[in-house]
């Protein structure tokens, strides 16, 4: 992996969010990979875990949000990404997180950590 491949999987990831249904995810993620939504949660594990996540935590494909990302670091596979969400047609709901994403040699997620931050905390 490089910041470019990490690049296009970062932007890969937001254009599967914003696509109706979830049968596409096995392009982003292993069969059998780990998602955590926050450093607190129980880990979901694998496709059909994460795609019943997904499903439930978006407003669907019309959700009106922005999204910037900027790739920290890169090392041995692993990611660190720092990406800013603003929801809402004006925007005023942010959050920005810190994604920790391992990659498998094919270039899919087998790991991904999300640190998410809102204004709130």
């Amino acid at each position: 992996m490089d910041r470019t491949a990490v690049q296009k999987w970062v932007a890969d990831y937001e254009r599967l969010w914003r696509t109706p249904r979830t049968e596409l995810l096995g392009e982003l993620f292993t069969p059998q990979a780990s998602y955590l939504p926050s450093p607190w949660a129980q880990p979901l594990e694998g496709l059909e875990a994460i795609a019943r996540f997904w499903e439930t935590e978006r407003d669907g494909p019309d959700e009106q949000f922005t999204m910037a990302s900027e790739v920290v670091t890169l090392d041995a596979g692993t990611a660190v990404v720092r990406v800013n969400v603003s929801y809402g047609v004006a925007g005023d709901r942010g959050w920005r997180d810190l994604w920790v994403v391992r990659f498998a040699e094919d270039g899919r997620c087998s790991r991904f950590e999300e640190w998410p931050f809102a204004p709130e905390q």
